[in-house]
C-alpha cells in the first residue's frame, strides 16, 4: 500500500496536547510500546479480519497496529506526529494529525471499521467521540478497542489504601476511568450490539466475576444494519 501523510493545523489546545503525549510517548512509554500487544492484538485481528477498510484512533506508533495492518487498509489518526511518522515508516499506512477531541474532517459512513485500543479513558467527553466513530461507520461496521479495568478489586484495595501507584489512575494522561458497568452503559448508549470481554491472569475468576478480576476491558461493537 503505498503510504500518504494527510494533516490538519491543530489550534492551540490541540498542539499543546501534542506536546504532552510526544513527551509522555517518548520518556514515559517508549516507541514499540504497547500493554498486553501479542493478545489485544490477536484478538483484535480475529475479530477485525481482513479486505476491511478501517479508521485507528490513537494509534500512536502502531506497535499494536501491525497485528491487524496485513491485507487491510488503515489510517491512523493521533495528536502525536513523532508517532504518525513511525507508523508510515514501518507500515507504510496513511496517517493524519488530528486532535480526536475536535473535528476529524472525516467523511460519514466511510469505514468498515474502527479501533479505539487504550483511547476512551485520555478522552473529555468519550461518550461524543463514541458518536463520531458511529457516524463514520459504514451500516453493519464494527468498533473494537479496549480500556484499563479502573475499578477491579485490586485496583480498589490500592485506591483504598491511598495508593495509585499500579492503577490507572497513575498516568497523568488519563482522564476518565471506567468501571465494567460504566463502559457497558456508554457503549449501549450508542451502539445496539455490545461484547465485552474482560481479560485477566486469573481466566476463571475473570469469566465468573468480570466486575472485580478484570485488568483490562476489551469490547467489540456493531453499528446495527438498517432494516434489520
Amino acid at each position: 500500500m503505498k503510504s500518504s501523510k494527510q494533516g490538519q493545523q491543530p489550534n492551540s489546545i490541540g498542539s499543546f496536547l501534542g506536546e504532552i503525549y510526544s513527551n509522555h510517548n517518548s520518556q514515559q512509554r517508549g516507541r514499540g510500546f504497547v500493554i498486553f500487544g501479542k493478545e489485544r492484538g490477536g484478538l483484535f485481528a480475529q475479530w477485525l479480519g481482513q479486505g476491511k477498510k478501517i479508521l485507528d484512533l490513537g494509534c500512536r506508533d502502531c506497535a499494536l497496529t501491525g497485528y491487524y495492518a496485513r491485507d487491510n487498509e488503515i489510517l491512523g489518526l493521533d495528536i502525536d506526529q513523532g508517532g504518525l511518522d513511525i507508523c508510515r515508516e514501518e507500515l507504510g499506512i496513511q496517517t493524519k494529525l488530528t486532535d480526536l477531541n475536535g473535528d476529524w474532517d472525516i467523511p460519514a459512513n466511510s469505514f468498515d471499521a474502527v479501533v479505539a485500543a487504550e483511547l476512551l479513558e485520555h478522552l473529555y467527553h468519550p461518550e461524543e467521540v463514541l458518536r463520531k466513530i458511529s457516524d463514520v461507520l459504514k451500516s453493519g461496521g464494527m468498533l473494537v478497542g479496549s480500556v484499563p479495568h479502573a475499578f477491579s478489586l485490586i485496583n480498589r484495595l490500592r485506591i483504598l489504601s491511598g495508593r495509585k501507584e499500579g492503577t490507572p489512575l497513575a498516568d497523568p494522561t488519563h482522564i476518565n476511568h471506567f468501571s465494567y458497568r460504566e463502559l457497558e452503559k456508554m457503549l449501549r448508549n450508542v451502539f445496539d450490539i455490545v461484547e465485552i470481554r474482560p481479560f485477566t491472569r486469573f481466566k476463571l475468576l475473570g469469566r465468573i466475576f468480570p466486575r472485580y478480576f478484570s485488568f483490562l476491558l476489551l469490547f467489540r461493537c456493531e453499528k446495527r444494519t438498517f432494516g434489520r
